[in-house]
């Protein structure tokens, strides 16, 4: 419930930490949805991304996916399960020890100066340490890590970043995942033009 990172993007990041949740009430999110569904409908996919830091609660994130990948209980395909982060650097390999799931990186900028002014983990694991651990972590055959990029237009959407991001990437198992940031009033940050989204797009295409 809210979140401790204090991303300055993320909405969740304003309510702070009220709480962590229990295992019992993760995993049941994807029982209760699935209710809800017309008949002959599932959920395919989970991703524990957007409200709240999963490595932050690591041992009930553990226990509730353990529970989704059982084939007695809820039974996912762990190639249909995705667990993002920050970059909690000190927990990556205790995630991809514990369960064979997907990761995701929540990068979202080129440089630490840019880093730092969003997403204040940065301070304490930089970009150069964030993505030596990313070249170290061990994942399961066929895996790859996907790096999650929100672009906000005029701080993370030039080329300079483009060239920065895939020069990143270098000697890492990845995927890059463009997130066009969608404008909110109580933010002052704004979305990038559609442009210059498949321009970036495109550059990282060729790479």
């Amino acid at each position: 419930v809210g979140c401790a990172m204090a991303c300055t993007f993320c909405l969740t990041g304003d309510m702070g930490l009220v709480r962590q949740l229990k295992p019992s009430e993760i995993a049941n999110q994807p029982f209760q949805v699935g209710r809800t569904l017309p008949e002959g409908t599932r959920i395919t996919n989970l991703v524990l991304m957007g409200m709240g830091e999963p490595l932050h609660n690591l041992k009930s994130v553990v226990t509730a996916l353990e529970i989704a990948l059982d084939e007695d209980a809820l039974n996912f395909s762990h190639r249909k399960i995705t667990v993002s982060t920050v970059g909690m650097v000190h927990k990556l390999d205790a995630i991809a020890d514990a369960l064979p799931v997907n990761l995701a990186i929540s990068l979202n900028a080129t440089t630490d100066e840019q880093r730092d002014k969003v997403m204040p983990i940065n301070r304490r694991f930089n970009i150069e340490a964030l993505l030596e651990k990313c070249r170290t972590v061990k994942l399961p055959p066929g895996k790859r890590i996907t790096f999650e990029y929100v672009m906000m237009g005029g701080f993370n959407d030039s080329m300079d970043d483009a060239r920065r991001l895939a020069k990143l990437m270098r000697g890492i198992k990845a995927k890059v995942n463009l997130i066009p940031y969608n404008t909110n009033p109580q933010r002052g940050i704004v979305r990038p033009t559609d442009e210059r989204v498949k321009q970036f797009q495109d550059y990282l295409v060729r790479r």
